[in-house]
């Protein structure tokens, strides 16, 4: 029954994107081989702003069963470079962790992974090594956040 329930909720939430969303961003659901929609996976892009800015990043949304009751799944691609993202490219984030609320949108959680680029939290890092770096050696930390940029263009 919950899974009536977080599709239902899902389906919204795609209306509602399609009607407004930020510019720059891109959150849709994944499409099958033969064609069918599968709301539980989105397939997101966050436009980078300030050092990040250039680079178009690729999150992957993997929604579950108790979809609004639990948050979804945040994922950028393997050993992308960033304070608070594991190395298998897991988001740590309190709007999609212990701070959830089953009234919090995609739309939010995509701006507060875009903040989160911008505005690492050091206090609760998942990659140690970025974390140094962004404490220690800010310019190099800023230097390799824009050669990642490049690494992630607009696709056309």
């Amino acid at each position: 029954m919950s899974g009536g329930i977080a599709r239902g909720r899902l389906a919204e939430e795609r209306k509602a994107w399609r009607r407004n969303h930020p510019h720059g961003f891109v959150a849709k659901p994944e499409i099958g081989p033969d064609g069918s929609v599968n709301l539980m996976v989105w397939k997101c892009i966050i436009p980078g702003k300030s050092d990040w800015e250039g680079g178009y990043y690729p999150v992957t949304l993997k929604f579950n069963e108790d979809y609004p009751s639990s948050p979804p799944k945040c994922k950028f691609p393997k050993e992308f470079l960033h304070p608070n993202v594991y190395p298998t490219g897991h988001v740590c984030l309190s709007i999609i962790g212990d701070d959830w609320s089953p009234s919090t949108t995609v739309k939010q959680i995509l701006l507060g992974i875009q903040n989160l680029l911008d505005n690492p939290n050091p206090a609760s890092p998942a990659n140690e090594e970025w974390n140094e770096l962004f404490l220690e050696h800010l310019d190099e930390y800023k230097r390799m956040v824009r050669m990642q940029a490049e690494d992630y263009p607009i696709e056309i």
